[in-house]
């Protein structure tokens, strides 16, 4: 199924075939609420300042919006890092920038992802968020690769108004996200 814009995909077709299947009122159908993508740092940011900077960017075109740096809580002498210091940067998305998003990850960069065998259902938390690693903040398409000093990790996590895993899996499978159970049933088919 070819889909050019999910937002429309789930107003138009997506919500009414929720609504039917968890038998429940317009306002408790699942949906997506937010998606939060930090980029953690760590020793990298406290040797050199400038890693920092080119997060800041690099996640700046990733997200399409401004990301803010997150500081340390506390000092930790073992790791060399003291209280207030930036150890990564955030952001998080709403409305049609989280539209776009969901768009590019699931057509363009988890494609790109090498050895990718899909999506893991134990990422759920059991209240209906989903959480994804990206081991290669490359694989989106603003990101050139020759330009990059470093290859840094991407937290993803979308918030849905789902209250277990089930409403949210079958939310995010209807947007088309690639499971593994799903790529697995779709390669027995063929």
């Amino acid at each position: 199924m070819a889909v050019n814009n999910l937002k429309k995909h789930y107003e138009d077709s997506l919500f009414d075939e929720l609504h039917k299947k968890f038998k429940c009122n317009k306002m408790q159908v699942p949906g997506l609420k937010k998606i939060t993508l930090n980029m953690g740092l760590g020793g990298a940011a406290v040797a050199d300042k400038k890693q920092v900077q080119e997060a800041l960017e690099h996640l700046e075109l990733i997200a399409g919006q401004k990301p803010v740096i997150t500081l340390t809580k506390k000092s930790i002498a073992g790791f060399k890092i003291r209280e207030g210091w930036p150890i990564g940067v955030k952001v998080t998305l709403r409305g049609d920038k989280m539209w776009d998003f969901v768009q590019r990850l699931v057509f363009i960069a988890l494609p790109r992802v090498r050895d990718f065998r899909g999506l893991s259902r134990k990422s759920f938390d059991g209240r209906g968020n989903y959480s994804l690693g990206i081991k290669e903040h490359v694989v989106f398409p603003e990101i050139d690769y020759n330009k990059a000093n470093q290859t840094r990790g991407l937290d993803v996590t979308f918030t849905t108004s789902s209250m277990n895993n089930d409403q949210a899996y079958e939310l995010l499978s209807g947007l088309l996200f690639p499971f593994k159970d799903k790529i697995a049933a779709q390669q027995r088919e063929d």
